[in-house]
């Protein structure tokens, strides 16, 4: 079996990026590769198995790990192999799993995309890393929504850029203390 696999499912992960795609920026198709690819389909949805150094590409994310379960809903007739696959249900990357997407870079154990939702989930020591403000999030989990700048969590540790010191300037001689005057009876 070939490493690259374009299934009819080219547009598989589209729904599922995190950020928002601006409209006037071109659509590119997904490419899912992977050294193993399992596909099989009921009459509602379609479930696709890719397994060893999966790398999925398409408009500004990038996702790479050891398993990717694929889960869309599917339509048309049934007598076809994939038919269209139309509606993203769930997305669920496993082992080593490293997402980059603009200036964020996730990486964890498990990511759970669920569209519909709006959601993924990170479990597995996550860390999300924002090169863009220089901070770092772990938890256990970590939650981030699409479209937004957002992440929730449990167990959470944030570090941020240093703060600027408030303090006094050590090159300063302190000030002289103010002595009032006893108050005259």
């Amino acid at each position: 079996m070939t490493r690259r696999f374009r299934p009819v499912l080219a547009c598989l992960l589209t729904a599922a990026l995190w950020l928002p795609v601006c409209a006037e920026e071109p659509v590119a198709d997904t490419v899912i590769e992977a050294q193993a690819c399992e596909i099989s389909s009921t009459d509602t949805q379609t479930l696709s198995v890719f397994t060893g150094n999966v790398t999925v590409t398409g408009n500004n994310i990038r996702i790479t790990c050891d398993r990717l379960e694929v889960v869309s809903l599917r339509s048309g007739a049934r007598e076809d192999t994939l038919g269209k696959q139309d509606r993203f249900k769930s997305l669920v990357a496993s082992g080593k799993v490293r997402i980059l997407q603009g200036d964020r870079e996730a990486t964890c154990e498990r990511a759970e995309v669920l569209p519909g939702e709006d959601r993924i989930t990170l479990t597995g020591r996550p860390m999300v890393v924002d090169h863009g403000n220089n901070s770092t999030a772990t938890g256990e989990p970590l939650v981030l929504f699409r479209g937004k700048r957002r992440i929730d969590g449990t167990n959470v540790r944030i570090v941020l850029p240093p703060l600027k010191d408030l303090g006094f300037d050590k090159k300063q001689p302190p000030p002289a203390p103010t002595i009032e005057p006893p108050k005259q009876p």
